[in-house]
């Protein structure tokens, strides 16, 4: 029968699994007697909802059917569950002229199948993409020997990176937002959107710190905080989740902080910073958010790749989270292991112990495992017991998924969800939520309605940014574009382009001053893109690229009032012209409806209410420059800093947690119930909250916790709570946050959770600079 079906087709109360026309008829053979037992394919049900399939635990029934398929697996095809495959222009699988072939996907993946398709539909519309992953789903059901379905993955970090999706701002622009709430609604669309087209794994979020933002990827964290980066990415992998498609965070652990924000260098941190700061967002995905996926790094951890680290992928995921998911690599992470890092000499050896650390998946081709495990395992260098277990993982975590069950999907559904007017309509929440208005001197912004004519300069004024992850096609206008849409013929708008952003040609600054010259109002578009950072593109210097700060300087020279609008990945330093403008924008990759919500900032239609989820540095040699360091030694001072000298050298451009309104709120009342508590107790902690202006407004409100005194240095302050509010002009709003063991603990001389007995300050504000401050005191109980 395996010969004839190519599936598992046992009688007497056994599975099979899969689906075929000749099986159905079979099936009804043996009416109800129980005798046979098949899943019927379906297309994914459209009121996939929150707390669904993924939401179930695993039962015995499902055990059950992953011990009975695994026993009657050979080694090959357990093997192959563990790889990945591409199929693409260029991919060693496929060539172009059959990437997409049943023929060629027959071929690849032979009577074994494989367990994993890795991001083979970036370059597809939902329609085609939607029909290829049918097309994966029917050769794996009806080509190979057991007709276990493969998970198919796509990168999601700022929406689904695929033709035609709909495209948010980038993850540091999520961070501006503060806003949890708002970020698992961005999940939401993104697991949509992916489920649609059969795409059941995304490889998101990324939860890396920020340290030092002259790592190239800093566009693609939340930040340089724990705390915030572990509600954010709780809030994704919830939302993901809930659409029935599985979150990976990566990446495990440490890749961002390398010396000097280089990328994926061994990372000489103690196991105290990584407890106290890298491990927090992670272990809070794992933990709260039951995130059933998870991706490793390139870089090593005390000289240990992270990709064969059983400390990092058993010991502390599985053992002390209780992760019950699927670890994959980092693309080839694996093999360089041995080709860059250097930490083994064989493929065999590097596939034996990467599975003995715990990594279930290679990604994102067939390499060593597909290459070199299955002769570990026959030659008994590696136990089969140890293959079985990380087998055992994925097929539990596909029949979690339904995908026995539900292998298709409607092509016109995907084509009906993709970039939604509701999706956009959220993707434009989130970009004016994200902006921050760092400066405005004068009160320049927002434009007065009254203008009639406005310069539009500079090389991202026409341009749409996307930043990282995103698909080649999508629908956006850059901000000259949206600034037009929204003025009409109310206000002549002038553009010059002025220069590019990287190069010395400054051919363009004549024609960008004499645009100035005759309007009323500048608007200077400048900041970078992806030539200028981004994956494998680091940096020495935040300062703006090419003739940027030069163009800045022509046109203030004009000696009109100047609005910079920085459209960036991360922290640009501007100490040489930051006194000369009147107003600043932070824009960041604003994504696909980032044009019209920077019009809708600068007209005023919308107030911006972003807050910087990362410090922005006077210069680059500040960096890592993060708020919530520990204390300095004795007092000291930075030459190009001058007036500063204390023990606390945080002395930013704008410093975490910063951003300005339209509207001004005044904090008051700060309050906190009881003064003295015992270490198992809980304080309230409130404040007022008011708006003095005479527009509507949101704001931040930041909780910021410090130590007076710890056998364990402490850092000076660290957040402990947030949150987003909205205040009618002349409102006000008591807001009242509660503190527990869990936000008042250190890590001990053990690394264990410790509430220090003592005096604590509190910071209630605007910023981790800005606010009231009050103090409460723990005693032994009693």
């Amino acid at each position: 029968m395996d010969r004839i079906t190519r599936r598992q087709l046992v009688l007497g109360g056994i599975a099979i699994y899969g689906y075929l026309p000749a099986l159905h008829a079979l099936g009804q053979s043996f009416g109800s007697s129980g005798d046979v037992f098949f899943a019927m394919d379906q297309e994914a049900s459209s009121d996939v909802g929150p707390e669904s399939l993924l939401a179930q635990s695993p039962n015995s029934a499902m055990e059950q059917k992953v011990n009975d398929l695994l026993r009657r697996m050979t080694v090959d095809e357990k093997v192959r569950q563990l790889c990945s495959m591409m199929i693409g222009p260029k991919e060693k699988e496929s060539t172009d002229s059959d990437i997409y072939s049943p023929e060629t996907l027959h071929k690849h993946f032979g009577s074994a199948g494989v367990g994993f398709i890795s991001r083979s539909v970036m370059d597809m519309d939902a329609n085609a993409g939607t029909e290829f992953t049918n097309l994966v789903q029917r050769v794996a059901a009806e080509d190979t020997r057991l007709g276990i379905p493969p998970l198919i993955d796509g990168e999601g970090l700022r929406g689904l990176r695929a033709n035609g999706s709909c495209i948010f701002p980038t993850a540091i622009a999520m961070g501006a937002t503060w806003d949890p709430d708002l970020v698992h609604k961005v999940a939401v669309i993104v697991g949509q959107e992916a489920h649609s087209r059969g795409i059941r794994r995304v490889l998101a979020p990324v939860l890396d710190l920020a340290r030092d933002p002259r790592h190239g990827r800093t566009e693609e964290s939340y930040g340089e905080d724990p705390f915030l980066a572990a509600r954010l990415g709780v809030a994704f992998v919830k939302g993901l989740q809930s659409q029935d498609v599985v979150a990976t965070p990566k990446h495990f652990i440490a890749n961002f902080v390398g010396e000097g924000g280089r990328d994926s260098g061994d990372i000489e941190v103690s196991e105290r910073a990584l407890r106290e700061l890298y491990f927090v967002p992670f272990k809070a995905a794992v933990m709260e958010g039951g995130a059933l996926g998870l991706m490793c790094a390139y870089n090593s951890f005390d000289g240990v790749p992270c990709a064969l680290s059983r400390w990092l992928l058993t010991d502390v995921l599985r053992g002390e989270w209780g992760f019950q998911g699927v670890v994959s690599s980092d693309w080839g992470a694996i093999a360089d292991s041995i080709t860059d890092l250097h930490a083994a000499a064989t493929t065999g050896e590097v596939a034996r112990r990467a599975l003995l650390a715990g990594m279930d998946v290679e990604a994102p081709r067939l390499d060593v495992y597909s290459g070199s495990l299955t002769e570990e395992v026959k030659s008994g260098r590696c136990k089969q017991e140890v293959l079985d277990e990380s087998v055992r993982r994925v097929l539990r975590l596909k029949f979690r998924l339904g995908l026995f069950d539900k292998r298709y999907n409607d092509a016109n559904r995907a084509t009906k969800t993709a970039d939604a007017g509701t999706h956009r309509q959220t993707a434009l929440q989130v970009a004016t939520r994200s902006i921050v208005l760092l400066k405005n001197d004068h009160s320049v912004l927002p434009l007065e309605p009254s203008l009639k004519s406005i310069a539009v300069i500079g090389p991202n004024a026409h341009e749409v940014r996307m930043g990282g992850y995103t698909p080649d096609v999508f629908n956006a206008v850059s901000p000259l574009k949206a600034l037009q849409n929204l003025l009409g013929s109310s206000a002549a708008i002038r553009y010059a382009k002025g220069c590019e952003l990287t190069g010395n040609s400054t051919d363009g600054f004549a024609e960008a001053v004499t645009a100035a010259r005759n309007s009323e109002a500048i608007l200077i578009f400048a900041g970078g893109g992806s030539e200028t950072a981004g994956e494998s593109r680091d940096r020495a210097d935040l300062d703006l690229t090419g003739k940027q700060e030069a163009l800045i300087d022509a046109i203030i020279a004009v000696g009109k009032p100047v609005v910079v609008v920085l459209i960036s990945g991360g922290p640009v330093t501007m100490t040489r012209w930051i006194k000369k403008v009147d107003s600043v924008l932070m824009a960041w990759y604003p994504g696909e409806e980032g044009g019209n919500a920077i019009a809708q900032i600068l007209t005023g239609a919308c107030n911006p209410s972003g807050h910087l989820p990362i410090t922005f540095p006077q210069f680059t040699g500040q960096l890592p420059m993060p708020y919530n360091h520990r204390p300095y030694g004795r007092a000291g001072s930075t030459l190009e800093v001058p007036g500063v000298s204390d023990s606390v050298r945080y002395n930013p451009q704008f410093p975490f947690g910063y951003g300005l309104s339209y509207t001004t709120f005044d904090y008051s009342n700060l309050d906190i119930k009881p003064r003295r508590m015992s270490r198992n107790g809980t304080v309230q902690i409130s404040v007022t909250v008011s708006n003095l202006g005479s527009r509507s407004g949101e704001d931040v409100v930041q909780l910021y916790l410090s130590l007076s005194s710890c056998r364990i240095t402490q850092p000076v302050q660290r957040l402990c709570a947030f949150k987003r509010i909205s205040l009618a002009a002349g409102a006000s709003q008591a807001v009242t946050f509660i503190l527990g063991r869990n936000e008042l603990a250190f890590l001990n001389e053990q690394l264990k959770p410790e509430v220090n007995i003592g005096s604590y300050s509190i910071l209630a504000g605007t910023s981790s600079q800005d606010g009231l401050r009050a103090s409460f005191e723990v005693v032994e109980a009693g």
